[in-house]
């Protein structure tokens, strides 16, 4: 996606594209990625006037609001912000901390939970916490 699609994709989704949003905007939708606040402002900031960490992150949650990314929580104080809004979940490698897609077929919930009263399903987001399996000494004395 290039800027002047950015502006339009802003626009349609009825956010005023400043200058600011369509830089991150552009770092978001370019390509797939899963990105944190600050990586996306250290970005934007390469190639960019500086931008405040107050934008990035005021930004972020206007996107958020207009459906325009996902925030994924993986643990308390680490989110990452999903271009990808189609119903989806998540590996995450706590060990090295990549965030990865799970397409939304591949996994089912065999049974929801009863919602309190007075409330109703907006989404069921899953975050799958996995990291690489360490050998066993076993197999590395083999290798050797």
């Amino acid at each position: 996606m290039n800027k002047q699609e950015v502006l339009e994709t802003l626009r349609d989704a009825g956010v005023n594209p400043t200058s600011q949003r369509v830089e991150i905007g552009y770092i978001l939708f370019a390509e797939h990625a899963h990105l944190s606040a600050e990586e996306i402002m250290q970005r934007v900031n390469a190639d960019y006037a500086v931008v405040s960490k107050a934008t990035v992150y005021n930004t972020l949650g206007l996107f958020a609001q207009h459906g325009l990314v996902r925030e994924v929580i993986v643990e308390p104080g680490k989110v990452f912000y999903d271009s990808n809004v189609a119903p989806h979940h998540h590996f995450y490698y706590v060990d090295t901390g990549d965030l990865m897609d799970i397409p939304a077929q591949q996994l089912r919930l065999a049974q929801q939970p009863q919602l309190p009263e007075d409330t109703e399903l907006e989404e069921v987001d899953i975050v799958l916490r996995v990291r690489k399996r360490k050998p066993d000494s076993e197999t590395s004395r083999l290798q050797q």
